[in-house]
């Protein structure tokens, strides 16, 4: 455990994540400030959420919000293709944040597709519904039900975002996701895994190591500082009691400026 996540913890501890989360959002914004700019003045057609929203749902950095979202896109397209038809696809962005990913995703897979984001932030939503065209926006709760029929889904993915979830919402919404997908839809999805193990305390270790999911709970559930952490065992046991097929488990890798999640690709099986 590094000593910036060593003083995290004892912030966390505190109960001072949120004031801390706050905190560093300034100071990103601040170091940011030229090279945001710089990128808005170089993309002005481009329509670019508020900072707090950017910083909210990934970094306080408009170039790797459009531009490293574009490359998420091309991601995720590749990993779904061999998975869908040519035309006529339903495909949600659960947990869409202010359209990071979904807004390009009609370039990589098409736009004979329909293409649909849903998230827990009405200030996310408001934006996307206003700024992004011909995607379907709808706002969730924290916990389920999302807004749509049972089977209503041919894909759908989710980018760290149960990573920021309670033990309790992890089982509801892998049902929730079951419901919404059709019959042999797919699923994708990015956890927390072995990589990120170096980030963890003793304790949180010795939990994780025993098959255990950590949370990490002293914030409000779904934000950024809110944490959970996934033993590969643990999703195998949670996505088969959720009626699904693991197709593919893809460990995340440290690199060295960052460290992958996990990438889990599932199917329905009924």
């Amino acid at each position: 455990m590094n000593l910036k996540s060593q003083l995290m913890s004892i912030i966390r501890s505190l109960g001072g994540a949120s004031v801390a989360d706050y905190g560093q959002y300034l100071v990103m914004r601040t170091l940011k400030f030229r090279k945001n700019r710089e990128f808005r003045n170089q993309h002005a057609k481009v329509p670019l959420p508020p900072a707090y929203l950017v910083y909210e749902s990934f970094q306080m950095d408009y170039a790797k919000y459009y531009l490293g979202g574009r490359d998420t896109a091309k991601w995720i397209a590749d990993h779904l293709t061999p998975y869908l038809k040519s035309s006529g696809q339903r495909i949600l962005d659960w947990g869409c944040g202010p359209a990071r990913v979904i807004r390009h995703l009609p370039q990589m897979l098409g736009t004979k597709h329909d293409y649909f984001g849903c998230d827990y932030n009405p200030a996310t939503i408001a934006w996307c519904q206003k700024h992004v065209p011909k995607i379907s926006f709808l706002l969730n709760g924290l916990m389920p039900p999302l807004p749509y029929e049972r089977d209503f889904f041919n894909a759908a993915y989710g980018i760290s975002i149960f990573t920021h979830l309670s033990e309790d919402n992890h089982t509801q919404w892998s049902r929730e996701l079951y419901r919404i997908l059709r019959p042999q839809g797919i699923l994708l999805l990015t956890t927390h895994g072995e990589a990120f193990k170096e980030k963890l305390t003793h304790a949180e270790r010795v939990s994780f190591d025993s098959g255990q999911l950590v949370i990490r709970s002293k914030a409000k559930e779904g934000q950024r500082m809110y944490g959970a952490f996934h033993p590969p065992s643990y999703l195998n046991q949670l996505f088969g009691d959720s009626g699904f097929e693991i197709l593919k488990h893809i460990p995340g890798k440290q690199r060295e400026n960052y460290i992958e999640q996990d990438t889990w690709i599932l199917r329905k099986m009924n």
